[in-house]
């Protein structure tokens, strides 16, 4: 393992420890919400560009798949709502985490970031899918649900 270390670049750890987490979480849902910030936080803080991705999960909270669904300029991605309920009913998913990153390190969410957010809690209510959080990932990360927003 020391030689890894010694050797690899900052990249391939990150790639290598994404790998690890995602092993355990296949096995055992997300149990807290530190859980999924340590997780989308090694997926998307070294994203140069935004990245908007979901989490699908079934009826027990498990993970049923990581997805990235659209990538963005340095400041902002087209989200639409049909392609986040198209992938939620593709996996079967019962529930979603919805997240994104923002390059510029600030978390703090934008009037589009709120928009979109009411946007997709309407459309996946349509579908009985609960959206559980959306989480913005910059240098800290910014989750609606704790900040009243879900």
């Amino acid at each position: 393992m020391s030689d890894l270390i010694e050797y690899a670049t900052k990249e391939e750890i990150i790639t290598y420890a994404i790998g690890l987490l995602e092993v355990g979480i296949k096995e055992d849902p997300l149990k807290s919400s530190d859980d999924t910030k340590k997780y989308l936080k090694l997926k998307l803080r070294n994203e140069k560009k935004e990245v908007f991705s979901c989490i699908f999960m079934d009826n027990h909270h498990k993970i049923i798949c990581y997805d990235e669904l659209f990538y963005g300029s340095i400041n902002g991605a087209a989200i639409y709502s049909r392609e986040v309920v198209r992938a939620a009913l593709k996996h079967n998913a019962a529930a979603i985490i919805c997240a994104h990153n923002h390059p510029s390190g600030d978390c703090e969410p934008s009037r589009a970031d709120k928009a979109i957010t009411k946007r997709l809690v309407d459309a996946m209510d349509l579908i009985d899918v609960r959206v559980m959080d959306h989480m913005i990932v910059g240098d800290e990360i910014y989750s609606f649900v704790e900040n009243g927003l879900i």
